[in-house]
């Protein structure tokens, strides 16, 4: 079975019994049984075709954020696209950027061309990818807003495009979230702007996240959805939270709003103290706070 995508994607790009651990930014996960990274669609489509050919299930990844992996790690195929599938292209007002580009990138290469409008984007911890395929968001702003369409792949290789509206944005999630679809690049639509104003709103966003989120320590970013009309960050703080540990996880000191691995917490550990801080908030509070994080892989 492992020759059969060595020959899709050759060897370099075929990986078994990988640790998630290595490609998340929780720094946890188990194994995945067979970890891909093709280089192409094409590569892309036929490792998918192979797959169902043989009831292989897959699950496909970008840099890794948001999302929180089993200990006992990921059955089937793991389809990394995370700085492949990486072109980005400027064309006047729009920008093209392939699913496994990092937001930064793209921020960075709006900055360039002068344009505006993905600033906010700047120092989400993420790809262009995961951003559609969950409508990520900052400082009130959406990347829905800026998106013109979306390019995607079915299970069986086939290609489509979508605009803006047939991709069903709502809070933290897409058309394409929860489904078998898979994100291979979108075109953003910009304005022109001054580049010095542009970089300033960047370093305007960095220097606020830098000085209020825990990014030197390894989490998979808000681990909370923001409830309505208020804050998880803050309920969790009011709770008297912070620095609260299981095992090698915590609430961060620096943002109540982020669970941060210490250095050798386990999924389970995570896990239960994400009960812990919900069942706290719940009975202060009466709020139950819903995870951001997406739970992958076997427990």
């Amino acid at each position: 079975m492992i020759k059969i995508f060595e020959d899709i994607l050759g060897k370099e790009n075929v990986k078994v019994n990988e640790p998630m651990s290595r490609h998340t930014t929780f720094k946890i996960g188990g194994p995945a049984d067979i970890f891909l990274t093709p280089e192409t669609e094409e590569q892309t489509a036929e490792a998918l075709k192979a797959a169902k050919a043989r009831n292989i299930p897959v699950f496909v990844l970008g840099n890794g954020s948001n999302m929180l992996v089993g200990d006992k790690g990921i059955r089937g195929v793991v389809l990394s696209l995370f700085k492949r599938l990486n072109k980005i292209e400027v064309a006047g007002e729009e920008i093209y950027a392939g699913a496994g580009v990092l937001l930064s990138a793209v921020s960075s290469e709006a900055a360039k061309a002068s344009l505006e409008g993905l600033e906010f984007a700047s120092g989400i911890p993420g790809t262009i990818g995961g951003a559609v395929y969950m409508n990520a968001g900052a400082y009130g702003f959406e990347i829905k807003e800026i998106i013109k369409s979306v390019r995607y792949m079915d299970r069986n290789g086939n290609i489509f495009e979508a605009d803006r509206d047939a991709c069903e944005f709502g809070y933290r999630k897409s058309r394409f979230t929860d489904t078998d679809l898979i994100i291979l690049g979108c075109t953003l639509k910009l304005k022109h702007g001054n580049e010095a104003q542009i970089r300033e709103r960047i370093a305007d966003y960095t220097q606020r996240r830098v000085s209020k989120q825990p990014i030197d320590r390894p989490s998979a970013g808000s681990t909370f959805k923001r409830p309505e009309g208020n804050f998880a960050g803050t309920l969790i703080e009011k709770a008297g939270l912070k620095g609260t540990r299981v095992g090698g996880a915590e609430v961060s000191e620096k943002h109540a709003g982020f669970l941060i691995n210490t250095g050798a917490a386990t999924a389970d550990d995570v896990l239960e103290l994400i009960k812990l801080v919900q069942d706290t908030v719940y009975k202060k509070d009466g709020i139950m706070l819903e995870p951001e994080v997406k739970l992958v892989g076997e427990f």
